[in-house]
């Protein structure tokens, strides 16, 4: 059961953007709303034991009660941003309070992380930052000025497209400068 509901708030973020775009028209705002908050106080157990976990998940929570008080479809488009904008304040305060949180994930794999490592998990979370300010950004400005086709291509298969490079990217780096150590 922790592993399903481990995986049920990525999966929601994953297929969002595509049951926007197909139930937009045809569920009210409040279902979603409804639906979101479940996922998110299903998640909330795990969430409330990790670094920063009880802003997202209030963030989250009050993105969805102005969605279901608003009933305005519009706020749908905005729930990527807010995740970017919720993983950016993550990832940043992450490298002001420490340890980043790319060191956080290597101690998992690797407890006795050498020390050499460290500065490198600081620069890949400073990439991370880098991408969720760009996400946050493309997100918001297809949000407002973009159709909902740009919208969904962008936040349902683009995004995960320019992450799997990064993860890809980071991951040959890493073989790389290990090769050299």
């Amino acid at each position: 059961m922790r592993k399903l509901t481990s995986i049920l708030l990525p999966l929601a973020g994953v297929l969002y953007p595509f049951v926007v775009y197909f139930g937009m028209d045809r569920v009210p705002p409040p279902m979603f709303a409804l639906v979101l908050g479940a996922i998110w106080l299903i998640r909330a157990p795990s969430l409330l034991k990790q670094p920063g976990g009880k802003w997202m998940l209030s963030a989250a929570l009050v993105y969805c009660a102005l969605l279901a008080l608003s009933g305005e479809a519009a706020l749908l488009r905005w729930y990527p941003t807010l995740i970017s904008a919720l993983l950016l304040c993550a990832f940043g305060l992450s490298l002001k309070f420490g340890p980043p949180i790319v060191e956080r994930i290597a101690r998992v794999r690797e407890p006795d992380l050498p020390d050499a490592a460290i500065p490198y998990t600081r620069k890949v979370t400073w990439v991370w930052v880098g991408f969720f300010v760009f996400n946050g950004v493309v997100s918001a400005v297809l949000t407002v000025w973009a159709p909902l086709k740009w919208w969904t291509l962008y936040n349902g298969l683009l995004v995960y497209f320019i992450m799997g490079v990064l993860f890809i990217g980071e991951w040959l780096l890493r073989r790389r400068l290990r090769g050299a150590a």
